[in-house]
């Protein structure tokens, strides 16, 4: 998920001499103190219980949340991953919760409203409060306090899938990046689909430009043509990207923007007489456009990859998850996500409790000690590894679904966990798009 680079550079000054600023406050540690069950404890942690808990025994981690809540392009994603995150840790609290503690993800929740300075201006109010970070949303805004990350030791979980992440020690990321999904899905459209051409049409910045690199790196492999057209969020501003995809007429098009943006350029598109291809990447995905006037477009020329399978998959996993959020309104993949992305950060304070070391330097040990982490089957075996190099370490596996009134969160997986030629072959030693 991105802005506009031209915000994150406009950004860039202010941004950088107030990561300076805390960057110098990370180094006055608070001293570790011995916590519940021998812990060595310092941000974050209290031996009092967390607010509103029965354990009364029990002493309580806080983890922090920043998210699109409010008025941000991805708010309809935004608010299911925290109410799932929410369920997540409830269901670790209910079984015995970890080290002494119950884990609180309600109490520091911040709206970011996809903005990295304001997402600076939350984390600076929220950081000293915190061991760790349940869920950053967005690529740039977390990108926007990295560097503060790093000095700190503060680990972080986002909501993104970059690949810039999968060389970053402090982020724990969960699936198929950008990058290689796009592989896959360029691999998959050539196979099953016999295109010969490929379009990228994209928001600039981490999301877009990630996922519109790894399109062109499996177009070139593939002998497909390629063509690069970025975008901007807004109903109002998809014409030169209709246009674009009019004229140039390609037999694929892998889209990388908001779902609301997504069907006005779907259907504008189908209107003007395309007829290609369209494969989205996950955050372009929301079971509300099977109810807009874009619809019929939609499921005539629409495919979703995804990093996971959908909200109503038979996992261990995903029963857990609907059983711990109980009847939900509109089952929607951001619940998935969610849920999802909180398992490694229980795995490491697992492993941080086990070593009687809860401070933040202790669970970033922690999560470089992980060699797999157990995702209850919603992500292939071995994935979770925070140990090995990148090239090693990375997930490449995605999935392809097709629209689907009657599925629960609007889509059905037509190609399980995949991983295509390009993806399996490609050497990852940075982010794709630098």
């Amino acid at each position: 998920m991105t802005v506009q680079r031209r915000m994150v550079a406009a950004l860039a000054v202010p941004l950088a001499l107030a990561m300076l600023v805390a960057g110098c406050r990370a180094k006055e540690s608070t001293a570790p103190q011995t916590g519940k069950e021998g812990n060595k404890v310092d941000f974050g942690v209290t031996n009092e219980p967390c607010t509103g808990s029965t354990h009364t025994d029990r002493g309580c981690i806080y983890l922090g949340t920043m998210s699109d809540l409010t008025e941000g392009p991805f708010k309809a994603l935004a608010v299911p991953i925290t109410e799932a995150q929410k369920a997540f840790w409830k269901r670790v609290n209910d079984s015995g919760g970890i080290g002494g503690y119950d884990i609180d993800v309600t109490t520091y929740v911040k709206d970011n409203k996809y903005n990295p300075q304001i997402q600076n201006q939350v984390y600076q109010e929220i950081k000293p409060k915190i061991l760790a970070i349940a869920q950053t949303l967005g690529s740039p805004t977390t990108a926007a306090i990295l560097p503060d990350l790093k000095a700190s030791n503060l680990v972080a979980v986002p909501a993104s899938w970059t690949s810039l992440w999968g060389v970053e020690d402090v982020v724990v990321e969960s699936g198929v990046n950008y990058c290689f999904e796009s592989m896959n899905s360029v691999d998959y459209a050539k196979q099953k689909l016999s295109v010969k051409s490929v379009m990228a049409v994209h928001l600039a910045g981490d999301y877009g430009d990630d996922a519109a690199a790894g399109a062109k790196i499996a177009a070139e492999k593939n002998g497909l043509t390629f063509t690069d057209v970025k975008t901007a969020t807004g109903q109002d501003n998809q014409g030169a990207a209709i246009a674009a995809i009019v004229s140039g007429n390609p037999d694929l098009v892998i889209l990388t923007n908001s779902p609301t943006d997504a069907a006005v350029i779907i259907g504008g598109a189908a209107s003007k007489g395309f007829k290609g291809k369209f494969i989205g990447t996950g955050p372009t995905w929301n079971p509300g456009l099977l109810k807009s006037a874009a619809a019929p477009a939609i499921k005539a020329l629409y495919l979703q990859s995804g990093p996971w399978q959908p909200f109503g998959a038979d996992t261990p996993g995903h029963k857990a998850m609907r059983e711990a959020l109980g009847t939900v309104s509109a089952p929607n993949d951001g619940y998935t996500s969610g849920w999802v992305w909180s398992y490694p950060l229980k795995a490491a304070l697992l492993k941080a409790a086990e070593n009687k070391d809860l401070t933040r330097a202790g669970l970033l040990k922690a999560v470089k000690s992980l060699t797999s982490v157990d995702y209850e089957g919603m992500l292939p075996s071995g994935a979770g590894n925070y140990a090995g190099d990148p090239d090693k370490a990375a997930v490449r596996q995605s999935q392809i679904a097709k629209p689907d009134d009657a599925a629960a969160s609007g889509v059905t997986v037509i190609e399980p966990f995949f991983t295509g030629p390009t993806a399996k072959d490609y050497k990852f030693t940075k982010a794709c798009y630098q």
